[in-house]
């Protein structure tokens, strides 16, 4: 293990190599990061204080302090506790189209299971060992597309931020990402996209551009990331082609 790792991810990697038996009674890092969880869960990111999750574990908030530095070094707990990669990307997928939409969509229940990961500060890549283990099955699914490593790290960045910050926009969005509220918006702008002022926003209206298709499941209706990852996909399709093309 690298002793110059920052404090929190000290704590992670060394549990990742000499993983210690949780204790029957007191205090570990295991249950101080489940506390932890389940206060962000239930409440948001601003639920979580040292002082709650000490309550909530019956223990002193100086207990804690034992364990855990400070308050990133528990979110880093928290976010790592919660990204363990399921099992269903170790299996077999017929292309890495398919293997990428598998990844988002694991992604996409993850974060939306715990919405405060999306709120968590960034201050840095990646790095803890489950992010780091989500970053090597989405690189494993580009094995054999003829891109290069550089190319294969720029798809997983661009497919990766693409789907925190649509689940952010979705969680900011909250109630008025529903379904409902969606086609409350689209008879609104019905009323209020004139057409000598705003023609093409009017045809768009017009076609039924912002409501659902007939027929679409009310559980379908919500807002969603597949649309934009279609075309960054389409997208990423060309590039694989264009370097197949150049190796030729």
């Amino acid at each position: 293990m690298n002793d110059k790792l920052p404090a929190g991810l000290d704590l992670l990697w060394e549990r990742l190599h000499r993983p210690a038996p949780e204790p029957r009674t007191g205090l570990s890092l295991g249950r101080i990061a489940g506390a932890a969880v389940d206060l962000a869960d239930a409440g948001g990111l601003e639920a979580v204080s040292m002082a709650r999750v000490a309550e909530r574990l019956g223990f002193t908030t100086m207990s804690l302090y034992r364990h855990v530095k400070s308050k990133n070094e528990l979110l880093l707990l928290m976010l790592d506790s919660v990204a363990a990669v399921p099992a269903e990307l170790d299996g077999p997928c017929e292309g890495w189209r398919p293997g990428l939409a598998r990844w988002c969509r694991a992604q996409w229940e993850m974060l939306r299971a715990h919405t405060w990961i999306v709120h968590l500060p960034v201050t840095g890549p990646p790095v803890t060992p489950n992010q780091l283990a989500w970053t090597d099955r989405a690189l494993a699914v580009l094995h054999g597309t003829g891109l290069s490593e550089s190319d294969k790290a720029g798809v997983v960045l661009l497919v990766a931020n693409y789907m925190l910050t649509t689940a952010r926009l979705t969680a900011d969005l909250g109630q008025a990402a529903s379904g409902e509220s969606i086609a409350a918006y689209s008879t609104l702008l019905g009323s209020l996209a004139d057409e000598r002022r705003f023609p093409a926003l009017r045809r768009a209206v017009d076609a039924g551009a912002f409501d659902y298709p007939a027929g679409t499941p009310e559980e379908e209706r919500h807002f969603d990331y597949a649309f934009g990852l279609d075309r960054i996909l389409d997208g990423v399709e060309a590039l694989i082609r264009s370097r197949l093309d150049g190796a030729e």
